[in-house]
């Protein structure tokens, strides 16, 4: 089937781009003696175990230490997850990864016995390191205490434990992040799987796919303050955390502020219909598939309808895997009691009597109105204690169960968006101090396929469009399209990677790995390179590669040149009336709708 180029085909500008991690020169191999063991225990989601294992592996290079592999909490036996798995294999592929890693970096799969039962009685010492700690931090103040313990514990939860740009003395120190990430750090063969199985069933269709991560996290809603971007009981829940990290000093701003100016200034995520609008501007049909990625969207399946109404063929890991692919991932688990929703006890005659008599005075006030009905989602739904409580309440063992099973479907996502033929995040380069997994996906596709379409919008600048037709936004003028357009494609190459390596590289290198772990084919253009005004270069200044790779990128270059291609003119002048209609009919229908479906 032909594709259209304009939509589908690789960025000219970037496939001289190719990936190139192995160590240049002077990089010896790890020997058999070592300064120490360094173990780990890892917190936080997908993205920020993906970044800290690589950071980990990189500080142990640099202390001359053998590594443990480190624990991942989230997936943890206590979490309820099955008993075939330890944390780590919970994930990821144990001997892939220790093998991959051979000449880098001693791994070891536990501690020896002789320590272990020091470390149960906590005689070693343990350190918290941020995600900005410099090399100089661990050379000063940790390597000292391994060479004396023998064994040391780090605790990481910033998502990362070593700052992401390091001088250029330390490059090899950055390949090798690139190694773990893109190539020691596989999925274990079961997820490796049924994700490689997910991308042919996507293919079996015949077109390309597009994948589109959200980005709608609780935790990045009320980092930036975009609560009163939602309704109801979803900006209740963004305040609630908000106000725990401004008192955890994670966020030093006030409580209460303008959401919709942070919008306009980029802070917040592009919400689903946004993205739809944009789409229909870059051109994309309305059978177009849209793969959405992302194990949880804060807000409900509600803020996906206008995605929906726009393209037929939105898809996601449940439409794509049987519950029974799902569950044999998962692995057999130990049943757990239900959480049952209980309703208040009934109070008792005794008790009606005493508040009666304590309500004060006659006349007495009218009664109140009778309790409004419980609906099946409050029972259910995990934001229903906010109605009631000042604290939110411990998870409860299925919530810990439900949170090792997101870190599977995330993995899957992951794979999928990777493979996709375009890529389109909904929040990246955010500013904050964590990874994000679409700055993952993008850091990935970059780095295997530089010519990639992967979409690197500017929400600032999105912000700015969408503001001009904030008051009929399905009936863009035509300079509005264009404008939409043109946007879009030079987010696609170089402005789009200048943009990336300013702002998402400072928080998470795996991002924007360029062009520590690159080489250029040799052309005619020769890319002199753009630097900052710190010196450091955003873009060019990758060595040339090595000549196989040369000779192989030459013969696919000419396999690519037989491709057809589609009418590339096509400027929608505003979008089709059935598909106005099917949204509004949507809406109208949605009362029953649980609103976090």
């Amino acid at each position: 089937v032909g594709r259209n180029k304009r939509l589908w085909g690789a960025v000219r500008s970037l496939e001289s781009l190719q990936p190139y991690a192995n160590p240049r020169n002077g990089y010896p191999v790890p020997g058999k003696t070592s300064n120490g063991f360094i173990y780990a225990k890892i917190f936080g989601g997908f993205e920020k175990i993906r970044s800290s294992i690589c950071d980990l592996v990189t500080i142990s290079r640099l202390l001359n230490a053998t590594l443990v592999i480190p624990e991942i909490q989230e997936s943890t036996r206590s979490k309820g997850i099955s008993y075939k798995f330890k944390s780590f294999s919970y994930l990821y592929d144990e001997e892939q990864f220790i093998a991959s890693l051979k000449n880098d970096v001693n791994i070891i799969k536990s501690l020896p016995e002789y320590f272990k039962s020091a470390r149960r009685r906590s005689e070693f010492p343990t350190f918290k390191p941020k995600s900005s700690a410099s090399p100089n931090y661990y050379v000063k103040e940790i390597l000292p205490s391994l060479k004396k313990a023998k064994v040391v514990g780090l605790i990481i939860m910033d998502g990362g434990c070593l700052q992401p740009i390091l001088p250029p003395i330390l490059s090899e120190f950055q390949r090798l992040r690139c190694r773990v990430a893109f190539h020691a750090l596989q999925f274990r063969p079961e997820i490796q799987i049924l994700g490689l199985r997910m991308v042919e069933r996507l293919r079996a269709w015949g077109q390309p796919f597009l994948a589109y991560h959200p980005g709608l996290v609780r935790d990045t809603l009320a980092y930036h303050g975009c609560a009163e971007l939602f309704q109801d009981v979803h900006t209740e829940l963004i305040q609630y955390r908000r106000e725990q990290m401004i008192k955890q000093g994670i966020v030093n701003d006030e409580l209460s502020v303008e959401s919709h100016i942070r919008r306009e200034n980029g802070s917040c995520p592009l919400m689903p219909e946004e993205v739809g609008l944009l789409l229909r501007a870059m051109g994309y049909p309305s059978n177009t598939i849209i793969y959405v990625a992302g194990s949880q969207t804060f807000g409900g399946q509600r803020l996906l309808i206008p995605l929906r109404a726009m393209f037929a063929n939105v898809v996601d890991r449940t439409s794509l895997c049987s519950k029974t692919e799902l569950s044999d991932l998962v692995g057999p688990e130990t049943p757990l009691p239900p959480d049952v929703f209980k309703m208040p006890n009934p109070k008792s005659e005794e008790q009606l009597k005493e508040e009666w008599n304590r309500a004060g005075p006659r006349p007495r006030p009218l009664p109140p109105p009778p309790d409004r009905p419980v609906y099946q989602h409050e029972k259910e739904g995990w934001y229903a204690w906010i109605t009631e409580n000042v604290k939110e309440p411990n998870p409860s063992p299925m919530d810990l169960r439900m949170q090792a099973h997101r870190l599977l479907w995330d993995a899957l996502d992951y794979i999928v968006s990777v493979e996709a033929d375009a890529f389109f995040p909904g929040f990246h380069s955010d500013g904050s101090r964590w990874p994000d997994f679409s700055g993952l996906v993008i850091g990935q596709r970059l780095y295997e396929r530089a010519s990639s379409r992967t979409y690197r919008p500017d929400r600032k600048k999105i912000a700015e469009l969408f503001n001009v037709i904030r008051d009929d936004m399905y009936h863009p003028k035509r300079n509005w399209i264009l404008s939409a357009r043109e946007h879009l494609n030079r987010s696609l190459s170089e402005e789009g990677l200048i943009r990336q390596s300013l702002l998402s590289k400072p928080t998470s290198f795996l991002s924007h790995p360029i062009p520590e772990c690159s080489c250029r084919i040799s052309s005619v253009e020769i890319m002199k390179p753009i630097k900052g005004k710190d010196g450091r270069i955003l873009f060019g200044g990758e060595p040339e590669c090595p000549k196989w790779m040369q000779s192989a990128r030459a013969e696919k270059a000419r396999t690519n040149e037989t491709e057809p291609a589609e009418d590339e003119n096509d400027v929608p002048e505003q979008l089709e009336p059935d598909v106005i209609s099917s949204l509004t009919s949507l809406i109208d229908h949605d009362e029953e709708w649980d609103p976090n479906d």
